[in-house]
């Protein structure tokens, strides 16, 4: 393998790292695990979550691309033997499909990006996120019309996606600096601003508050593996096709070490931005802390926005910037399956990677807008 194709440094391959793994998973879904499994108890199973599988298989990941120097099926292929490739075709077609999904929430942000100019959600955050934006059909059997603010911001978003990756490695290698960075400094922001709020102390005891009996149910280990599973996109072959690219050498267990930690690290501090936050909704509404918490999606394009709409100094600026850490959070997960993906398939046809990178995200998009 050529210099060319390789990483040009160990911090490069880190930060790439970095990225794939950060991502919604630690905005939205870990400070609402974290709450609703016993609060800061489920550090605990979280942290034994970590050492004992998010890490082993992080590196596992790894090593299979690293020493096979291909991307997931021709991993399995090389190491394990032809039978075994199919499991990477399915790795990948897994991929594709949660991408597709993944996506279109990233096209949502770009929109959000717009709306939290002006506030455009007003005072009723739910139902101009339901009805007035997304225009949900009655059912999920009922696809309705094609909703053209979201296919605008899916091709922001894909725009965005291709430009990271269209030249392989060397175009992530620049990206990466962009979009995992800049989040963390939004983040900084975030915290500083939502722990000076009004109320944030009644968040963060409801955040942080350890319920140790939470311990005994089976249910809250599982939510800890899961999210560590989740948070580190552990079997979307994306290292694999990542550690295709590192030097000989080149010391693997380190640098998982780094970006596994990075990533929890940066989960529990968007968990103290979340919940000061929703903390100085509780305080200015006159509800309890748990009436305001709510998980998923409905925490970043609801809750959030309904407090953003509520702070006393530039409500704007703050909305622009959380959505914009919301949008290149996506984007950085999603251009790095992509790249996956695509390195996966270049192993078997010999399509220039500008031209392979453009099929895949052309594919995944076409496939989002369902």
């Amino acid at each position: 393998m050529s210099a060319e194709e390789r990483w040009s440094s160990r911090l490069t391959f880190i930060l790439a790292g970095i990225g794939a793994a950060i991502g919604l998973g630690n905005l939205w879904r870990f400070p609402y695990v974290c709450y609703d499994n016993g609060g800061g108890a489920f550090l605990l199973p979280y942290i034994i979550a970590l050492l004992f599988a998010g890490i082993p298989l992080w590196l596992m990941e790894s090593a299979l691309g690293y020493r096979a120097r291909a991307g997931v099926p021709g991993s399995f292929k090389k190491l394990i033997g032809r039978k075994a490739e199919w499991i990477g075709w399915l790795v990948v077609i897994l991929t594709v499909i949660l991408m597709a999904y993944y996506s279109v929430i990233m096209a949502w942000g770009v929109n959000y990006i717009g709306f939290a100019s002006t506030l455009a959600w007003g005072s009723d955050p739910e139902g101009f996120f339901h009805n007035t934006f997304l225009h949900l059909s009655p059912d999920i059997l009922t696809l309705g019309g094609m909703n053209w603010a979201v296919v605008l911001g899916a091709v922001i978003s894909w725009t965005a996606v291709y430009v990271s990756i269209f030249r392989g490695i060397r175009s992530v290698e620049k990206v990466v600096w962009l979009t995992v960075l800049l989040p963390w400094i939004f983040l900084i922001v975030m915290v500083v601003r939502g722990v000076t709020l009004p109320g944030a102390l009644d968040g963060l005891v409801y955040y942080l508050t350890p319920d140790f009996a939470a311990l005994t149910r089976p249910g809250v280990w599982v939510a800890a593996f899961g999210q560590i599973f989740y948070s580190l996109s552990i079997g979307m072959g994306i290292m694999i096709a990542y550690a295709k690219f590192l030097p000989d050498r080149h010391d693997l267990v380190r640098s998982g070490f780094l970006i596994c930690i990075a990533n929890a690290v940066t989960s529990f501090i968007a968990g103290i931005a979340v919940f000061s936050t929703l903390g100085y909704l509780a305080h200015t509404t006159g509800v309890p802390v748990p009436e305001v918490v709510k998980g998923g999606i409905e925490l970043a394009f609801v809750v959030y926005p309904a407090a953003i709409s509520l702070l006393p100094l530039a409500p704007e600026i703050f909305g622009i910037l959380f959505f914009l850490m919301f949008v290149t959070l996506a984007v950085d997960s999603i251009f790095a399956a992509v790249e996956g993906i695509s390195i996966s398939l270049g192993d078997y046809i010999g399509t220039p990677p500008m031209l392979l990178s453009a099929m895949v995200s052309a594919g995944i998009f076409l496939v989002g807008l369902l």
